[in-house]
């Protein structure tokens, strides 16, 4: 656990350092195409999201049913009410990745430059 807090800061500290040079435009160049540059970062922006809430999904679903298994071990004779309840919570978490997608597509989809 102190090695991947060890790792993900040392990544966070290398983004902030990194991101200075990557936003920096020279003020000779015209800017381009906005079009182009706002439907980049929304996907980047997107996909970064729909992965991050993935993994959060994913985590809570793992740790539900470790409890659900735990439980169930402990005490056979309540899984039927450990089984309906893990079920209910799983539908929860689930979703949360389905409103992250919603969130996702109207993004990708929405036209900002439609006037």
């Amino acid at each position: 656990m102190k090695r991947l807090l060890t790792v993900s800061i040392l990544v966070l500290v290398a983004v902030m350092m990194l991101a200075p040079s990557v936003f920096a435009q020279d003020a000779a160049k015209p800017a381009g195409d906005p079009k182009l540059s706002y439907y980049g970062m929304a996907v980047l922006g997107c996909g970064l999201a729909i992965g991050l809430a993935a993994l959060g999904t994913g985590i809570g679903m793992g740790h539900g049913l470790r409890g659900a298994t735990e439980g169930t071990a402990r005490n056979p004779g309540v899984s039927g009410k450990i089984m309906t309840t893990l079920i209910i919570g799983i539908a929860m978490i689930e979703s949360l990745a389905i409103y992250a997608l919603v969130v996702v597509l109207i993004v990708l989809y929405a036209n900002p430059f439609k006037i």
